[in-house]
């Protein structure tokens, strides 16, 4: 159920990002007064965007649907949504509570998407606008990819805190989460949920840095996806770069950035919830 459930999570974001593509479309956003604007496409347009919507609210329903019909069969499976920290599980014998854990799961994946992109538009934050992988990127975030550093990196995690403050009575309400002692432990619950967020560059980083080792000693063609990889990975490295780990012809680098990418997103935090496991200490606030 947990792949079936990532699968349909991920068709979801690439129904959301072509939906959100097609406002950069220049045939489509270009007016008749300009001479991209006088031009057509060959083919015809096969998808709307109000197709795209109703494509990823069916397939939001219809997961749901799903849930709501094995879920008591499977001796009351009980979806769970993952927030690292903490893990509600939601009743599968009401559609209601289906609907809303699909809703909930979705938008979930959702924002670890939107995180990575502005991880990647920070990392490359002094790249160029030519590089249109990059310009893509950027457009998807809009005025968030040219806000300072800092707010960049704070933003996510403000956003998640006050996302869990908002959405706590609703789960409260369904039973699957408690009641918290002050206002001040939902802060710290919220602020647990968004730091999880971070941990989970564990998952797309150490790709771009596999991706570029292999482009490194191997010639896989000129593209602008090479190219981007590269830069990311380059400016991913460039704390690395003093150290002596090049033994002739082989940088090992790379290997020295997985590994300490690995080592704090996800080791260390593991490491340190398993000794608290065995102290019997909770780091989530009740």
């Amino acid at each position: 159920m947990a792949l079936i459930d990532v699968i349909l999570n991920l068709a979801g974001v690439l129904l959301w990002l072509s939906w959100r593509s097609l406002r950069f479309d220049p045939l489509v956003i270009t007016s008749p007064a300009t001479l991209v604007g006088t031009l057509r496409r060959a083919e015809p347009q096969r998808l709307r965007g109000w197709q795209l919507l109703a494509s990823l609210a069916a397939l939001i329903l219809l997961r749901a649907l799903l849930y709501r019909q094995i879920g008591p069969a499977a001796e009351d499976w009980r979806p769970p949504l993952n927030l690292y920290f903490f893990v509600p599980r939601f009743h599968s014998n009401l559609l209601l509570e289906t609907i809303i854990f699909s809703l909930l799961s979705f938008a979930r994946v959702l924002i670890v998407c939107y995180f990575w992109l502005l991880a990647l538009a920070m990392i490359n934050r002094r790249n160029p606008e030519t590089d249109p992988l990059l310009r893509m990127l950027r457009l998807h975030l809009g005025p968030v990819a040219r806000w300072p550093l800092l707010v960049q990196l704070l933003l996510p995690l403000m956003l998640v805190t006050a996302l869990w403050i908002a959405l706590h009575p609703l789960l409260l309400h369904l039973g699957v989460t408690t009641r918290v002692r002050s206002n001040a432990h939902l802060v710290e619950q919220g602020l647990l949920i968004g730091t999880a967020l971070y941990f989970s560059l564990q998952y797309v980083l150490p790709v771009f840095l596999f991706l570029h080792l292999i482009a490194s000693y191997v010639y896989l063609g000129s593209s602008p996806m090479w190219d981007f990889i590269g830069a990311t990975a380059r400016n991913l490295l460039a704390p690395l770069r003093r150290l002596p780990l090049r033994i002739a012809k082989f940088d090992f680098t790379p290997v020295a950035g997985v590994i300490l990418i690995f080592s704090l997103l996800h080791w260390l935090p593991n490491f340190i919830l398993a000794q608290m496991a065995q102290n019997k200490v909770s780091l989530w606030p009740q």
